[in-house]
């Protein structure tokens, strides 16, 4: 792997971090912002969901500045938006003005699930490529960790800590920015959009710097030929995306039904409910984000070894028996294997949807379509975690936590069917070749 296509991958994967830390970061602060603002349980969960629903337009909308734009220029501007939303976060007077806050950061998130992967997919070979655009999900798992650590650290300075905990992501959002001033353009967007080929070869060239140049020939007039197959005439509605569409929605929709943003959002909340303390249940929740990044880092080793389905059977099979015996132990009050139980979920978690989720999503569709195909899937993943993230407190008020986690458990059942029988295997294979074996293509 050369040098420049590490640093281009980890430059735009740290739009991950960002993402990470500005989703989780509010963990800390949303029992204090409640108070602070006397907020019912209603709208509660609409300022903590903002965000989420920033991020819903964000990745509705994500793919049209991806394509048009060019996917560097779509990275710088979500640097800009996640330092303004970190800073006007902090300086929020009301509840309204710290929810429009958020919407911005949320903008920057759901473009940014659009953006990077896929511009990590475009830049790598196939080799490399699962552990190269697993690096964005790497980078978010670690946001989260910085993000829950930096929470329970500057939870002691009094009323005004949350502002703290929010305001300080304008720091690594400013170092984001800068980086990705040194970012090429898309080699595969060069062509299928504006059919730069020499702008193309020229980024091939220092991503690739073993490859002759009759390798970088046929890899451009590969591309060339697949982008002719699914050309812009073509609706992205077309029948011949039905595979990669349903796989985009499924693997995002299967991703939130696992409760996985929720316990993320109100991990202290649940554990609390055990019994702990508040500072002990910040302190579990950074449990929560060395657990992640751990096994993040086994799923990021394995795809590009067991395959992208292989770690979806893994971790489905995770989560049902986490998730199952976390419904047990809040049933029968075994509360002291709570916490243990949902260590467990984020480590299934971790291997298998959180490796799999943005590398699959960014592999599955043609050139031409892999933005709009990329903001479908990350729209899916974002309204549903938005939705799930506002009705949670009702939900946890409403039903026994055992019905909630049930639920959740039952689902994960039907993914692991859904994964059984539907899922394909992308490893090793080139963007191109993917194309083919779904079907998508003019005469396919």
């Amino acid at each position: 792997m050369s040098n420049r296509l590490f640093v281009w991958s980890i430059t735009s994967a740290l739009a991950g971090f960002l993402f990470g830390f500005d989703t989780v970061v509010i963990s800390g602060a949303e029992k204090t912002i409640q108070s602070l603002w006397g907020l019912g349980d209603a709208q509660h969960g609409l300022a903590m969901s903002m965000a989420l629903w920033g991020t819903v337009v964000g990745s509705l909308v994500g793919g049209w500045p991806t394509d048009h734009l060019g996917r560097r220029k779509t990275l710088i501007w979500i640097g800009i938006l996640y330092f303004v939303s970190a800073v006007w976060s902090a300086l929020a007077g009301d509840v309204y003005s710290f929810m429009l806050a958020r919407f911005i950061g949320g903008l920057g998130v759901g473009i940014s699930t659009v953006a990077a992967p896929l511009f990590i997919s475009e830049i790598a070979p196939p080799a490399q490529r699962g552990r190269l655009a697993g690096m964005f999900q790497f980078n978010i798992v670690f946001g989260i960790l910085i993000a829950f650590a930096s929470n329970a650290m500057l939870g002691g300075l009094g009323d005004s800590a949350w502002r703290w905990m929010l305001g300080v992501e304008a720091v690594p959002a400013l170092i984001y920015w800068v980086m990705c001033l040194s970012l090429p353009e898309s080699p595969r967007w060069l062509i299928a959009k504006r059919s730069d080929v020499d702008a193309a070869k020229s980024v091939f060239r220092q991503a690739m710097p073993d490859s002759d140049e009759v390798a970088i020939d046929s890899l451009v007039n590969e591309i060339q030929t697949a982008s002719g197959l699914s050309g812009t005439r073509e609706s992205f509605w077309d029948r011949s995306l039905k595979v990669p569409i349903a796989l985009a929605f499924l693997v995002a929709f299967f991703n939130q039904l696992s409760g996985i943003n929720a316990i993320l959002y109100f991990s202290p909340r649940i554990f609390e409910l055990t019994g702990l303390g508040k500072q002990a249940a910040l302190l579990q929740s950074v449990g929560i984000g060395i657990t992640n990044l751990i096994f993040t880092f086994v799923g990021l080793w394995l795809i590009d070894r067991l395959g992208r389905r292989t770690l979806l059977l893994i971790g489905s099979v995770g989560y049902i028996v986490s998730l199952g015996a976390c419904a047990w132990a809040f049933a029968s009050e075994t509360f002291q294997v709570v916490p243990a139980c949902i260590f467990a979920f984020i480590a299934a978690h971790a291997v298998g949807q959180g490796a799999v989720i943005w590398v699959l999503i960014s592999e599955v569709f043609p050139n031409q379509h892999r933005a709009a195909g990329q903001a479908l899937g990350s729209f899916t993943h974002w309204i549903f975690a938005a939705l799930l993230t506002l009705l949670f407190p009702t939900m946890v008020g409403l039903f026994h936590p055992a019905v909630v986690f049930g639920f959740f458990c039952f689902m994960m059942v039907l993914q692991l069917l859904w994964v059984i029988f539907l899922v394909p295997e992308t490893k090793g294979v080139p963007l191109e070749e993917i194309q083919r074996r779904l079907g998508v293509s003019k005469s396919g």
